[in-house]
């Protein structure tokens, strides 16, 4: 089983990389995003609990997101992997995914970054904010602030787990098709390890 952590800054291109990666493995994607807005859109228990926190303008506690993980990854015990995505954010995260995965008898396979400089994801996400409509594509300043709070709050995730030798750094500039490539190597690489 391959479970991979896909890390990078706003507009590393994470989200096209995770498409072409389910495509080929066969993964389950677990973006914390779609799981907080399903498990308020269906006013889930977890849902409503998450929403009584964003409501005060307070931080969603850990252990109501990795309820919500928990969830997703029991209703889906038949896949090959799971990719997470915007997860883990913090070391204590990553240390309850961990206790997570392990309680099935899996792990993370590896964490995969994508790495693309600062001049590089403001031009990208300002080209990006022409046609998304988000006002936040368009600011660069306020683009400027998230690539720093990723680079504060993320980058012990990346320690954490390059301690086991589990954390990979993949140039992120380049062709979708040339990136795609060179994570592709990686996953089949740890994928024969992992079956010798």
């Amino acid at each position: 089983m391959i479970n991979l952590i896909l890390f990078g800054p706003p507009g590393s291109g994470k989200g096209t990389q995770a498409t072409k990666l389910i495509e080929k493995y066969g993964l389950l994607h677990i973006s914390t995003g779609d799981l907080f807005r399903y498990e308020m859109g269906n006013n889930t228990p977890l849902g409503l609990e998450a929403k009584s926190f964003m409501e005060k303008g307070e931080l969603v506690p850990d252990t109501v997101t990795i309820g919500m993980l928990k969830n997703k990854v029991d209703a889906n015990p038949d896949v090959s992997g799971y990719i997470f995505d915007g997860f883990p954010r913090t070391v204590p995260q990553a240390e309850a995914l961990d206790l997570l995965l392990q309680e099935k008898g899996h792990a993370i396979s590896a964490l995969i970054a994508l790495h693309v400089d600062d001049e590089e994801i403001v031009k990208r996400i300002l080209t990006r904010g022409v046609s998304s409509g988000r006002a936040d594509d368009n600011d660069e300043a306020i683009i400027r602030k998230r690539i720093n709070v990723y680079k504060s709050e993320t980058s012990q995730v990346f320690d954490f787990y390059d301690k086991t030798g589990k954390s990979k750094s993949i140039n992120g500039i380049g062709s979708i098709d040339e990136i795609f490539e060179n994570i592709s190597g990686l996953i089949d690489a740890l994928s024969i390890a992992e079956n010798n």
